[in-house]
C-alpha cells in the first residue's frame, strides 16, 4: 500500500516542480528588459500579468474543480503552463511575452488551487502536512535552478530562451505521467465558493489585515525576485548573466526557510516566529538601501529570502483558524491575496523610473515589510 502511494506521489511531485516554473518570471523579466531596452515600468508589466489572475480565477477554479475533478484541473493547469513556455519559441517579442506570462499566470492559478487538494486524495491524516511541505520544497528546486540555468545558457549558448523548451518538455512529461496515474477522488459535496461571499468577508477588520498581509508577502516575494539582479547591476556594474545569481540566492534561502520552518514552528510560538521573520526582513531592507559590496547585498537578499519564506503559511493558518465555519471562503480569499504579485512590480517600476535608480523599487518593497511589521503586532497580541 505504501509503495502504491509513493508511485502515485511521484507524478504529483513532478506537478509541484512544474508549479515552480512561475518563479522564473523575475529572471525572464530582466532578460526581456535587456533584449528590448524596456523601462522598469514596461518590464514590470510582465510579472504583473502573471499574478493578476490569482485575483480573478482562484474562486472560479474551485468551481471548475468541483465540476471536472481535481486531477483533470491539475492536468489542465500543466497543459496551460506548457503552452505558456512554447509560445515565445514561435515569436519572441514584448507583446508575445506578455501573452506568455498571462498563460503562465492562468496555469499557475489553476495549479495552486487544485494540486494541494489532489495530494489529499493520496495522503491522509498526519502525513498530509509533511507531504505538502515536501511538495513546496520540490517547487522551490525549480525556482532555485531557473536563474542559474538561464545564466548558463546565456553564457554557453548566448540564448537564455533555451530555458523555455527545457521547462516545457518537463511540463509535458508531468501531464502525461499524471494522466496515466491512478488517483481515486471522492465526489465533491461542495457547491463551490461564491466570489462575492469572499469579498464580503473583507468587511471584518481582522480578515482585511490578514488579506493585506498576503498581498504584502507575495509583493515582497515577486519584488525581490525581480529587482535583486537590477540592484547588483546598478551598483556593481556586473553583467546580467552574473547578477541573475542573486535571484538564486533569494530562492536558496527561501527554500532553507521552508525546510526549517516546519521544525521551528513546532518548537516556537507562531507569533514569536512571525516577529523574528519580520525583523530579518527589516535588516534586509536596510542592507538593500545602503550596501554597496556584493557580499553585503547577497546577505541582504538572503535575509529577506529566509524571513519571507514562512509568512504565507503563518498568515494562512491564522486566517483559517479565525473562521473555521467559513474555511472554504477564507481559503479562496487568501489565495486572491496573491494579487500582490501584480501590484508591487507595477509600483516598483514607476518608483524606480521616477527615482532614476532601484532605490525606488526597494522603497516600495520596504512598504510591504513595514506593513508586515504592523501585522506582527497583531500576532504578538494573540497567543495560540
Amino acid at each position: 500500500m505504501k509503495q502504491n502511494n509513493i508511485s502515485r506521489l511521484v507524478p504529483l511531485m513532478l506537478a509541484f516542480f512544474s508549479m515552480g516554473f512561475v518563479d522564473m518570471v523575475g529572471t525572464a523579466t530582466n532578460y526581456v528588459k535587456a533584449d528590448f531596452a524596456l523601462s522598469d515600468t514596461m518590464a514590470n508589466f510582465l510579472p504583473s500579468m502573471v499574478f493578476l489572475w490569482f485575483f480573478f480565477l482562484s474562486v472560479p477554479t474551485s468551481l471548475l474543480m468541483n465540476r471536472i475533478g481535481k486531477k483533470k484541473t491539475v492536468m489542465l493547469s500543466i497543459i496551460i503552463t506548457a503552452l505558456a513556455l512554447f509560445i515565445p519559441l514561435i515569436s519572441y517579442s514584448y507583446p508575445v511575452m506578455l501573452v506568455s506570462f498571462c498563460f503562465l499566470g492562468i496555469g499557475n492559478t489553476l495549479m495552486q488551487v487544485s494540486l494541494n487538494p489532489l495530494i489529499n486524495c493520496v495522503v491522509k491524516g498526519d502525513k498530509l502536512a509533511s507531504t505538502l511541505t515536501f511538495g513546496q520544497f520540490v517547487k522551490a528546486i525549480a525556482s532555485f535552478i531557473a536563474p542559474i540555468l538561464a545564466s548558463y545558457l546565456a553564457v554557453k549558448f548566448n540564448n537564455w530562451m533555451l530555458l523555455y523548451p527545457i521547462f516545457g518538455i518537463i511540463a509535458i512529461a508531468a501531464v502525461l505521467y499524471l494522466g496515466f496515474s491512478k488517483i481515486e477522488e471522492e465526489p465533491s459535496a461542495s457547491t463551490g465558493t461564491g466570489f462575492f461571499d469572499c469579498i464580503k468577508m473583507l468587511g471584518t477588520p481582522s480578515v482585511l489585515l490578514l488579506f493585506l498581509g498576503i498581498v504584502a508577502h507575495v509583493g515582497i516575494d515577486v519584488g525581490i525576485n525581480t529587482c535583486a539582479p537590477k540592484i547588483i547591476i546598478e551598483r556593481l556594474g556586473l553583467p546580467l548573466s552574473e547578477a541573475a545569481l542573486a535571484t538564486s540566492i533569494y530562492f536558496l534561502f527561501r527554500t532553507l526557510g521552508c525546510l526549517s520552518g516546519s521544525y521551528i514552528l513546532s518548537k516556537v510560538e507562531t507569533r514569536k516566529f512571525f516577529a523574528f521573520s519580520v525583523i530579518l526582513m527589516i535588516l534586509s531592507m536596510a542592507g538593500l538601501f545602503f550596501m554597496k559590496s556584493l557580499t553585503g547585498l547577497y546577505i541582504a537578499i538572503a535575509l529577506v529570502g529566509f524571513g519571507n519564506s514562512n509568512i504565507f503559511p503563518m498568515i494562512f493558518s491564522k486566517a483559517l483558524l479565525s473562521r473555521p465555519d467559513k474555511e472554504n471562503e477564507m481559503s479562496g480569499l487568501m489565495i486572491m491575496g496573491l494579487i500582490g504579485g501584480t501590484i508591487f512590480p507595477l509600483l516598483m517600476g514607476v518608483a524606480s523610473d521616477a527615482a532614476g535608480s532601484q532605490i525606488g523599487s526597494v522603497l516600495v518593497v520596504s512598504i510591504g515589510v513595514i506593513y508586515l511589521a504592523v501585522l506582527s503586532v497583531k500576532f504578538l497580541k494573540t497567543k495560540e
